[in-house]
């Protein structure tokens, strides 16, 4: 294996940590002429009752150019964990013609030598795991100038107490009762929202509207995703729920960073237009968000074994940084813009208490999106695999408490202190706008 193919190999292990590669743990995959010398099929966490099943018919190997006939013994399946993965790395990179198949730090499954005899060329077995830990299933080619033609299907599981299976990695059984609990929080958020507009309805503007809208999405997204996983966990299958979740997923990303943007500029609670260059962002964000959850799409029902999953990966998160990064210009300019105006107005108390509001919106938003690309990012490659919806559950906590902060800050209220001084205070306003820690 050379070591360009190395390093790609290493790089879908690492991407593979930032996000879950696929919704279920029942898989029925095509792999057609592949010279890929290593593929990489799924991770998960095993109990000391795990099990993996994987059939695979319809195989035919194909020599290129004036290749021999391989070996079978050469093509084969077998299950890797983190804590072997360097050893077999440092074992292939001594060795670039070493074949991972004959290494001592695997679990092998079986090789094609195993396949039943032409015409069927067909394998079925289940295999019991009975040292917990997560391991990574491959499927390796150790034949020079081949390629792979076959019909996959894999089947990982637990076995519960009273025997039933449980399809979800051993640090994402607690998924569906996590989401289903912040989705309950998220529909009384609701409620409790459209209970503040209708008691303030003379202040209530069309930004509020979109943030109940918000606030409805984000629940439902969840209650999608609960009932996902839960299928997930008990068929392993997500029986059309991934859809739903994938198109609540869609809408509240996108009115997320609308709403962000909105509130950054003002729109219709300070101004009730957007200037040309407020306009631009949204255009910007929003087909990028569109790009981004097709590419959350792509990363969420196929897995590593496609040959541009890398780069859906790579796409995704690029743009999720440009999003991040675009929403963020709004409040600058409107920072700036009050901050030019208090020069001129004469109404230092108020424009005081804006440049503070978005000052701390600015903080905020900054803090969310710090912790939600990088820290989540972080105890989720650091966290024992027992323990990866602690991820999950942090980045949950944090989504909701940056949006009761920001509901608050931006709440329907008749007298805003934000925007409601006492006259004597002009004073010291005027004072601390002379100062420079609102410039940015």
């Amino acid at each position: 294996m050379a070591m360009a193919e190395m390093r790609t190999v290493f790089l879908l292990l690492i991407l593979f940590f930032l996000l879950s590669p696929s919704t279920a743990e029942i898989k029925f995959l095509t792999i057609r002429s592949d010279t890929r010398p290593m593929i990489l099929f799924e991770k998960f966490g095993f109990t000391h009752k795990g099990h993996v099943s994987i059939a695979v018919s319809s195989v035919s190997v194909g020599v290129l150019s004036s290749a021999v006939q391989p070996e079978s013994s050469r093509l084969g399946f077998f299950l890797l964990n983190e804590e072997s993965l360097l050893q077999v790395l440092m074992e292939i990179q001594q060795n670039p013609s070493f074949c991972v198949l004959d290494s001592h730090y695997i679990l092998r499954l079986f090789t094609f030598r195993d396949l039943s005899p032409p015409p069927l060329a067909s394998f079925n077995r289940s295999y019991p795991v009975t040292s917990p830990n997560e391991y990574s299933l491959f499927f390796a080619n150790c034949a020079p100038e081949t390629s792979v033609t076959m019909v996959v299907h894999t089947e990982v599981y637990n076995l519960d107490s009273d025997a039933s299976r449980d399809f979800l990695s051993a640090g994402q059984t607690q998924l569906p009762s996590l989401f289903f609990l912040f989705s309950i929080i998220y529909f009384a958020f609701f409620v409790f929202w459209l209970y503040i507009c209708y008691t303030n309805s003379r202040s209530v503007h069309r930004i509020h509207i979109l943030m109940a809208l918000l606030l409805l999405m984000k629940a439902l997204n969840l209650i999608c995703a609960a009932e996902d996983k839960h299928y997930v966990k008990v068929t392993g299958l997500p029986h059309g729920w991934d859809v739903l979740f994938y198109i609540f997923q869609f809408i509240r990303v996108v009115l997320l960073f609308t709403v962000i943007v909105l509130i950054g500029t003002g729109w219709s609670f300070l101004k009730p237009f957007l200037q040309d260059r407020e306009k631009k962002v949204l255009m910007i964000v929003i087909p990028l968000q569109v790009l981004a959850n097709l590419a959350s799409v792509v990363i969420g029902e196929t897995g590593p074994f496609i040959k541009d999953w890398v780069t859906w990966n790579q796409v995704f998160l690029l743009v999720d940084i440009i999003c991040c990064c675009a929403i963020i210009f709004p409040i600058v300019w409107s920072i700036r813009s009050l901050r030019e105006t208090s020069k001129t107005d004469g109404k230092a108390s108020r424009n005081l208490a804006k440049l503070t509001l978005f000052r701390q919106f600015y903080i905020v938003v900054i803090g969310y999106l710090y912790f939600t690309r990088i820290v989540v990012f972080a105890l989720r490659t650091i966290a024992a695999y027992k323990y990866q919806w602690v991820s999950n559950a942090a980045e949950e906590t944090a989504s909701l408490a940056f949006y009761v902060v920001m509901f608050y800050m931006f709440r329907p209220v008749e007298k805003n202190e934000y925007f409601v001084l006492d006259e004597e205070e002009e004073e010291a306003a005027e004072i601390a706008l002379k100062d420079e820690e609102f410039e940015l």
